[in-house]
């Protein structure tokens, strides 16, 4: 059941369909419509005969579910990505900018704990990574 406050921001921004594919740190991805076409369009410009876009592609799109919640705002996660995220009883939603992500609750906690102590360093790396390259 996907909790009242993603479904306002879902409803607030006219999506319908949501497409759940296999996400990193062993967790699922989800997206709108629009945001799924964006995510299309940026893999299309890649070099399929690049092995390691080949294999991305196919774990990415290959295993991407197209989803409509029902009016209880239900979705069915296949089982393969299921098994894919580790899901059993206890799951977290976490909103993430464009997406949301499903993690199976003990598996973002030991995320969560592994990573909010470098928190502060990993956004020092990238602040800095990004002002090297608009210099």
């Amino acid at each position: 059941i996907i909790p009242s406050r993603f479904r306002e921001v879902i409803t607030d921004r006219g999506i319908e369909m949501l497409y759940i594919t296999r996400g990193l740190d062993a967790c699922l991805f989800v997206f709108g419509e629009k945001e799924w076409r964006t995510q299309e369009n940026k893999f299309k410009t890649m070099a399929f005969t690049k092995r390691d876009v080949r294999a991305f592609q196919r774990q990415f799109f290959g295993g991407a579910v197209e989803v409509e919640p029902d009016k209880q705002w239900r979705i069915l996660i296949p089982d393969y990505l299921k098994e894919y995220a580790g899901l059993k009883h206890n799951i977290k939603l976490v909103g993430v900018s464009d997406r949301f992500e499903i993690w199976d609750k003990e598996k973002w906690n030991d995320f969560y704990s592994n990573s909010k102590e470098k928190f502060e360093d990993i956004a020092e790396d990238l602040i800095l990574s990004s002002e090297e390259k608009s210099a």
